[in-house]
C-alpha cells in the first residue's frame, strides 16, 4: 500500500511572485487595508499550524516523497525551492526543511501546463481597462477549469509514477484542486488538516 498526506493550502505572496502586488491591489479595492493584514496574518497563522501538524506526524521521512503546486519537472526542483525559501515563502521554507530530514523532493507539474495558466494570468493582470480585464477574468475562469483538470491529472500520474510501494507522498496542493480524483485506488489519501470545505469527496 502506498500513502498520500495532502496538504491544502493557500498561497502567500512570497509564492505568488508578479501576481502579489495585482492580487493585494484587487483584495484591498474589494475590502480594505485592514481586512488585507487580517488575511495576510491568517494565512501565516495556517502555516505555523501546518509546520506543527507535519512535525507532529514523526514519520519515516527517508520513506517520503515530497510533491509541490507549482514546482515543475525539471532537474532544477532543488534549487527552486531554495529561492522560493529565501524569498520568504514559508511553504518552501517547510519542503526545505523535510528535503534536509532525508525526504526526496520530486517535480510535480508540467512546465507547459504552468505556462500556459500564467500566460493567461498575465492577460488578465495587464488588462488596458476593467472591461477588458472582466472579460479576459470571464476567459481564465473558463479555460482555467479545463487547465486545472489537466494540471490535477498529471500531477496524480507523475505520483503514481514515482511512489513506490510502502512510501508515503506528501503533497502540497492549493485548494481549487482534486488530485485525489486520479490517484489509483492503492494509494491510501489522508488530509493533514480536516473540517475545510474542500474536503469532500476525500476518500478513505
Amino acid at each position: 500500500m502506498r500513502k498520500l498526506i495532502c496538504v491544502p493550502i493557500i498561497h502567500t505572496e512570497a509564492d505568488l511572485g508578479s501576481m502579489a502586488e495585482f492580487l493585494e491591489k484587487e483584495y484591498k479595492k474589494k475590502y480594505n487595508q485592514k481586512k488585507w493584514k487580517a488575511h495576510t496574518k491568517a494565512i501565516d497563522e495556517m502555516w505555523l499550524g501546518i509546520n506543527e501538524r507535519i512535525v507532529q506526524l514523526n514519520l519515516d521521512w527517508q520513506s517520503v516523497r515530497i510533491y509541490q503546486d507549482g514546482l515543475p519537472v525539471c532537474g532544477r526542483e532543488l534549487e527552486i525551492v531554495s529561492e522560493l525559501a529565501k524569498m520568504g515563502s514559508i511553504n518552501h521554507k517547510i519542503v526545505l526543511d523535510l528535503v534536509k530530514w532525508g525526504c526526496k523532493l520530486e517535480g510535480t507539474e508540467d512546465s507547459k501546463l504552468l505556462l500556459q495558466e500564467y500566460d493567461t494570468l498575465q492577460k488578465v493582470v495587464h488588462a488596458k481597462n476593467d472591461l477588458q480585464r472582466k472579460n479576459l477574468t470571464k476567459e481564465y475562469n473558463w479555460t482555467g477549469k479545463k487547465l486545472l483538470i489537466n494540471r490535477d491529472k498529471f500531477i496524480a500520474n507523475r505520483i503514481d509514477q514515482t511512489l513506490r510501494k510502502n512510501e508515503i507522498a506528501i503533497l502540497f496542493i492549493g485548494m481549487m484542486h482534486t488530485v485525489d480524483k486520479f490517484l489509483p485506488k492503492d494509494i491510501e489519501v489522508k488530509y493533514l488538516i480536516h473540517r475545510l470545505p474542500f474536503e469532500k469527496g476525500i476518500r478513505s
